[in-house]
């Protein structure tokens, strides 16, 4: 896989939505040493959790999960393919985005939201509008 500078560099991601971004992120980092990565506006932030990661964003009380899982693939649309021939409903189709990722989201059967994304470049956060705190 290709690294990029705005996307944490495991291969699975949780995103986790809470109404108030930043005081959930600051939460995190008092309650279980979660490290603030990378800030996006006031609707996402990533955060180092161990040798891993996860995603604080935007959202709760309404039509979308609470959670779902942000993944990292080699081939955004070969999988995208894959999922939907076997069942899975294509929530957005594969989109490349300024900040250097291609990504699509789906849902599977149980009803969770995956979004696969695919390095396509290395993006400084800054040239997109992001806040990389620590790398």
């Amino acid at each position: 896989m290709r690294d990029n500078r705005s996307m944490p560099a495991c291969t699975v991601i949780p995103e986790l939505a809470y109404t108030d971004v930043r005081e959930a992120a600051e939460w995190l980092a008092r309650a279980f040493g979660f490290r603030t990565r990378l800030r996006i506006g006031d609707h996402r932030i990533q955060m180092h959790a161990g040798d891993g990661a996860i995603v604080v964003v935007e959202g709760g009380g309404g039509p979308v999960a609470p959670q779902a899982v942000l993944m990292r693939v080699a081939d955004v649309d070969a999988h995208t393919a894959r999922a939907r021939d076997a069942g899975a409903t294509v929530l957005r189709p594969p989109v490349t985005y300024p900040y250097g990722e291609r990504q699509c989201s789906l849902v599977d059967p149980g009803g969770h939201v995956w979004t696969f994304s695919e390095s396509v470049a290395d993006v400084d956060p800054a040239d997109w509008g992001g806040e990389l705190v620590e790398p």
